[in-house]
């Protein structure tokens, strides 16, 4: 193996800086494309370096490994392929299904190398070493069952979240089996015994991320998929701690601090601690009426929001997931090009947890080639909303709902929103009276300034730039 040692290492070296500058680069979405292909190359050269790592062990094991090798290739090439047709296929509206799906193969990437190392494979590592193994199983398996509740939430397959009396003191009480299990397995020497210890483990692990996801409503799931994406970071480095694998370890950190800071930072866009977003009821869709709101619903038709919007002085746009379900990014960059074109200042604001996962409305206006330069954080729109004419929504719901600054009796209270009734004029195109993912009603839609234009999203905005186009030439004529 020494020949290949010092190829191994540096192939490791560079896997990791390549992951680090890759994920600095993912920072902004100007360089967001090229930092995701710095992070692809260093999976392959990771790939590469553990196959010499291999190819260059004990020759008598080789016979062992050369089955194994095989396996590997063909498992990758399944991976590869599916990934490869999934991730040019999958809609936009889907991504946070596949997100959530690949956090959880993640995960269990991590309890099965996990798996391995408990069950006996190789050589004992001690009790440090199954103590650290053991809780790289608890949390990768915990990631891998939770993500997949997550995926079946966010495609529908599960409808309603799924709450027991005493369901909190029966997880609780799992957990607490799940930690003892793990603990046991730490301490006791490997034997014919032990399999079935550890085989216990692993399905009170599983369990308990089910158990602890089916009752999370749906508008809390960005922010539990940025949760289990750290998880499952954490669960890597452990496994690379184990196996003195330096690309594991740095991956894995790099993965689960991100992560961490990520599901913090959602946390807190919805004012509330992560704690109380795994164990609460928000999100439930069976939430109650928080009382009754004044005022009436108005429509309007697209053709007068659009007149509206062409002699505005500044529009801005709140993106939600309507606009993605209508596939409809590309026909409202056309609308906005439509009106810059008539010295409108246009743009867009983007609350944090807009969309079914982190950076759902941003992966959105980039696939439609908006400007980066165009779209507003949360703060900086909030002031910027009294100065606008008109605030056109599209498909966004709770975050924009004022309930959450006026209403203690709403589930959403104290929730930082969108102050898009502060616009002059606000036009929200809507499919239809609904209520939003979090099942709450929305009183902008009431407020005297606020008009519904109701309709799929893709067509709304094609009459919307119909009527632009046909107040071009009379606009011009007028000159």
């Amino acid at each position: 193996m020494t020949s290949f040692t010092w190829i191994i290492d540096a192939s490791d070296l560079l896997a990791a800086a390549l992951f680090i500058y890759g994920l600095k680069r993912m920072s902004s979405p100007l360089t967001a494309r090229s930092g995701i292909h710095l992070a692809g190359i260093g999976m392959i050269v990771a790939v590469l370096a553990a196959f010499l790592y291999a190819l260059s062990v004990n020759p008598e094991a080789r016979p062992h490994l050369s089955a194994n090798g095989t396996l590997a290739v063909v498992a990758l090439a399944l991976g590869l392929g599916w990934a490869w047709r999934k991730g040019r296929t999958v809609p936009v509206t889907a991504m946070p299904q596949m997100v959530a799906l690949y956090n959880g193969m993640g995960g269990g990437a991590a309890a099965a190398i996990a798996a391995v190392e408990l069950f006996g494979a190789d050589a004992d590592p001690g009790i440090t070493g199954r103590s650290v193994t053991a809780l790289g199983a608890l949390i990768g398996s915990v990631s891998l069952s939770g993500s997949i509740i997550a995926w079946a939430k966010l495609e529908g397959r599960i409808n309603r979240p799924w709450r027991l009396r005493g369901l909190r003191v029966l997880n609780g009480s799992l957990f607490a089996g799940t930690v003892i299990l793990g603990l046991i397995v730490s301490v006791i020497t490997r034997g014919p015994d032990t399999a079935i210890l550890v085989g216990a483990f692993f399905v009170a692990a599983l369990a308990f991320g089910i158990l602890m996801t089916m009752p999370i409503g749906g508008a809390d799931m960005p922010v539990v998929i940025s949760l289990y994406n750290a998880f499952t970071g954490l669960a890597v480095g452990l496994q690379g701690l184990v196996l003195q694998n330096p690309v594991l370890m740095i991956a894995g950190m790099v993965v689960g601090s991100a992560g961490t800071l990520l599901t913090v930072i959602m946390a807190k866009a919805m004012n509330r601690s992560v704690g109380n977003v795994l164990f609460s009821n928000f999100g439930d869709a069976d939430t109650g009426q928080q009382g009754d709101i004044a005022g009436r619903l108005k429509a309007a038709e697209a053709s007068d929001a659009a007149t509206t919007m062409r002699y505005a002085g500044k529009v801005i746009i709140v993106p939600g997931y309507g606009l993605a379900s209508a596939q409809a990014q590309q026909k409202l960059y056309e609308l906005v090009r439509l009106l810059q074109a008539a010295d409108v200042e246009v743009r867009f604001a983007i609350h944090p947890v807009a969309g079914r996962m982190p950076g759902h409305m941003d992966v959105l206006l980039a696939e439609a080639g908006v400007p980066y330069d165009l779209i507003e954080e949360l703060e900086e729109a909030n002031s910027d909303f009294p100065n606008a004419d008109v605030a056109l929504v599209i498909g966004a719901n709770d975050v924009v709902n004022p309930a959450a600054r006026t209403n203690k009796a709403s589930p959403i209270y104290g929730m930082p929103i969108l102050d898009v009734e502060l616009a002059h004029q606000v036009y929200v195109i809507k499919r239809g009276q609904g209520k939003g993912y979090a099942g709450i009603e929305n009183e902008l839609f009431y407020r005297d300034n606020c008009h519904l234009v109701y309709g799929d999203a893709q067509a709304v905005l094609g009459r919307m730039i119909q009527t632009l186009k046909d107040l071009a030439p009379a606009a011009a004529n007028a000159a």
